[in-house]
């Protein structure tokens, strides 16, 4: 039977020692470690130990699903919630906007601002990206106007459906939810080709000059 090794006392310290110097060189090392000292890792082998999902959204498909999100959300909770206690369509309508602006102005937009990249990354998102309190109140009103459009769309799509004999449509936080996102972003669309109009008549006013 083979007898195991033993070490002298003076090994056995030398061992101890240079493992006391292996870990002692690791915690200097992870405690000056900053970005000038640290060897260049590629974003292939990053992704390797990320955690989350799978499937990747795009910056777009994230943003509208957000905006479609929020809006559907409202719907539930505001309309069909609150549908059995507020009996005038009115009213309902009223609540229904005034939600719609809260939410935009303290949650959606500021999700955006959130996991944007760079500062004002996701401003071309928002109806009015400033930070404010005056912007509350411009996404209050905006939001009675998203109402509107929405509100005339159905009444628009129920009739044509109708007078085909077909049933009208239901207000559900799905579709409301659509409807309402493309008409955010029609508007949105719309601003920002006015100010890409404005700016580019501005630089032609000034190489004229």
């Amino acid at each position: 039977m083979a007898r195991n090794k033993r070490h002298s006392p003076a090994e056995d310290k030398r061992v101890a020692a240079d493992y006391y110097k292996l870990n002692l060189e690791a915690v200097d090392d992870l405690v000056t470690a900053d970005a000038s000292n640290s060897p260049k890792v590629s974003e292939a082998e990053l992704r390797k130990y990320r955690s989350g999902p799978k499937i990747r959204l795009g910056n777009t498909a994230k943003a509208l699903l957000i905006k479609l999100w929020f809006y559907g959300a409202t719907c539930f909770f505001f309309l069909w919630g609150l549908g059995t206690y507020l009996n005038h369509w009115l009213d309902q309508l009223v609540v229904l906007g005034l939600a719609m602006g809260f939410i935009t102005d303290l949650l959606t937009n500021n999700l955006y601002r959130f996991y944007a990249k760079t500062p004002g990354g996701n401003d071309r998102w928002m109806m009015f990206p400033q930070k404010g309190f005056y912007t509350l109140p411009l996404n209050l009103a905006y939001a009675f106007v998203l109402l509107l459009c929405v509100v005339t769309t159905y009444n628009v799509l129920n009739f044509a459906l109708t007078s085909l004999g077909a049933p009208g449509l239901g207000v559900g936080p799905i579709l409301f939810g659509v409807f309402t996102t493309a008409w955010d972003m029609l508007f949105i669309t719309i601003k920002r080709t006015a100010r890409r109009m404005l700016a580019d008549a501005k630089r032609a006013a000034a190489k004229g000059e």
